[in-house]
């Protein structure tokens, strides 16, 4: 991927964080944008100093339409192509769903849905005129099981499911490929808030008895996003140990 451009939303904590090492080992150019965690970004920047100019960050809120508009500004500005979109940036406000504020659910679905929808309208704008072009939705499991306390998140990933599905069939012809990618329990800091009760309980429902590994998530978001995989889309692959 050594001539190959690559947005990775949240892509400088967990999964995202991850991912962009991931592409940076296979010699692409990475943008990972982020929310707010100025340190998180710098740490990432400070890891990854041995790739140079191929590893940049920017700061913007998904959810904004203006801010992703002013993104792709900059990116046209400063970089002369865009391959592959990774939609990974999200956030979880678990709550029962009777109790849950109207503003938890719906800053989840602008962040997590809409944010994915912004990235992929642009990016297919930059797709259409190359004929070539990958995103991957970094989904989840939980849009399926429907985990109790997360009705705005699954919700969320659900939709990005169906928007998947829906985008794939509009771009396939000019040779651009939408796929998301399923992960169940991951160990990353957006589980380190759960009860240690639950996170055990958790495991005990995975076959392997175990969370995944980022790197494992990582790898198949690669393969995606790879010209091998050009007759894979509109596609969802479960990274989830067995759920």
């Amino acid at each position: 991927m050594q001539n190959e451009h690559v947005i990775v939303t949240g892509g400088t904590r967990g999964i995202g964080r991850g991912i962009s090492q991931a592409f940076l080992k296979k010699g692409a150019t990475v943008v990972a944008t982020y929310s707010g965690n100025n340190q998180a970004a710098e740490q990432f920047l400070a890891e990854n100093a041995q790739y140079g100019g191929k590893v940049h960050v920017y700061q913007f809120d998904l959810a904004d339409p203006e801010a992703v508009s002013s993104f792709f500004r900059y990116y046209d500005d400063k970089f002369p192509s865009l391959e592959v979109l990774i939609n990974n940036g999200g956030l979880r406000r678990d709550s029962i769903g009777a109790s849950m504020s109207a503003q938890d659910w719906q800053r989840v679905i602008d962040v997590n849905l809409s944010g994915s929808f912004y990235m992929s309208k642009e990016a297919i704008l930059r797709f259409m005129g190359k004929r070539y072009g990958r995103i991957v939705n970094i989904s989840s499991i939980g849009g399926e099981l429907g985990l109790a306390g997360q009705a705005n998140y699954a919700a969320s990933k659900a939709g990005q499911v169906a928007m998947a599905k829906s985008l794939a069939k509009e771009v396939a012809k000019r040779g651009i490929t939408v796929n998301c990618v399923l992960p169940g329990f991951i160990d990353t800091e957006l589980i380190e808030d759960l009860p240690p009760e639950q996170v055990a309980e958790y495991k005990k429902q995975v076959p392997m008895r175990r969370f995944g590994k980022v790197e494992e998530v990582a790898s198949a978001v690669c393969f995606l996003a790879s010209a091998e995989a050009s007759y894979i889309t509109g596609a969802s692959l479960e990274i989830t140990g067995g759920l």
